[in-house]
């Protein structure tokens, strides 16, 4: 007795259709993963490989054109013993300290001047960003100009008066001074922007409350805003420091790959540019690059508790108030 296999039994109506609805869904995400790819391809080729290949140089002695040589920790424990480091770290802090303090303490009163109901409030915002837009060459150049140790406008005004020149690109801290000024003048308005749009943010039935219980505006200053402000202060003083602990071009125009007299003006940013494109010493300008970048974050975080600490100590005296 012969016997007839068994047809197939028939594909499922549902089953089908949820196939080809995954199918089509595979589709749109691949249309979509292929529309924002450039995005990710060019950031793979220069920001990621970048990153990586770096952290591969510090481990190597490398002139640019020659062959690589591993050299292990060499390189760091190079770094860790060499007196231009520390050197250009401690320039760095100190700039960072008596430029970014001032700046952004007058940042905040000016965001809070803007911030009333005064005239012209547009052209006054506009006029305190531009800086932030100019060519940060042009800059160094008129404030090296400013700052001249023969010709400068300060000396011209000092002697006007009867007093005597200061050679300020000679000394450590008129090098110091010169470099912060231009970092006030240039980012002052843009973070007294930031703040403005943190205070417009503030409900105004908390400024009338405090005006009908006779408050007074330092009052108003110190017990309203500033609490309120915190997460935008701590934005600013995070931005902030990233920025100052990335200080080169103001010292590279002003004084010179050198970092000036006595290497004065020798940031760490203006270091890492001297030893891998001047000197040719890609290896070591890439573990200062690394060291560099750990800096920065246990700066930043330090900041961020400093900022933090601050500001609940702030909002506990005016709960008891």
């Amino acid at each position: 007795m012969t016997t007839t296999p068994l047809a197939a039994p028939p594909e499922s109506a549902p089953g089908s259709a949820v196939r080809a609805a995954a199918g089509r869904k595979r589709s749109e995400y691949l249309s979509l993963y292929l529309a924002i790819s450039p995005f990710y391809i060019l950031f793979a080729i220069f920001g990621l490989f970048p990153i990586i290949f770096s952290f591969y140089l510090s481990f190597q002695n490398w002139d640019g054109i020659g062959d690589m040589r591993f050299v292990g920790l060499a390189q760091y424990e190079f770094m860790l013993s060499d007196p231009v480091f520390w050197k250009s770290i401690l320039n760095t802090f100190q700039i960072w300290i008596i430029s970014t303090i001032p700046m952004l303490a007058l940042a905040l009163v000016i965001a809070f001047m803007l911030n009333q109901q005064i005239r012209g409030r547009s052209g006054y915002r506009i006029a305190y960003f531009i800086p932030n837009v100019t060519s940060i060459v042009a800059i160094a150049i008129i404030f090296g100009s400013i700052f001249s140790n023969e010709f400068g406008l300060i000396n011209a005004f000092l002697q006007s008066v009867g007093l005597g020149t200061v050679e300020w690109l000679n000394t450590p801290w008129g090098i110091k001074l010169a470099i912060a000024a231009m970092v006030i003048w240039r980012w002052t308005g843009y973070n007294a922007i930031i703040y403005l749009a943190g205070l417009q943010a503030i409900p105004t039935e908390l400024y009338e409350a405090a005006r009908v219980d006779g408050a007074s505006w330092f009052q108003v200053f110190f017990r309203i805003t500033i609490p309120l402000l915190r997460p935008i202060i701590l934005f600013t003083v995070i931005t902030s420091t990233i920025g100052g602990m990335q200080l080169f071009t103001e010292p590279q125009v002003l004084v010179g790959n050198e970092g000036g007299v006595g290497n004065e003006g020798q940031t760490m940013v203006l270091y890492l540019y001297q030893q891998a494109f001047i000197l040719n010493q890609f290896g070591y300008g890439a573990a200062i690059g690394w060291a560099l970048f750990v800096i920065m974050i246990i700066f930043s975080l330090i900041n961020w508790r400093l900022v933090q600490g601050a500001g609940t100590r702030s909002l506990r005296r005016g709960a008891r108030a």
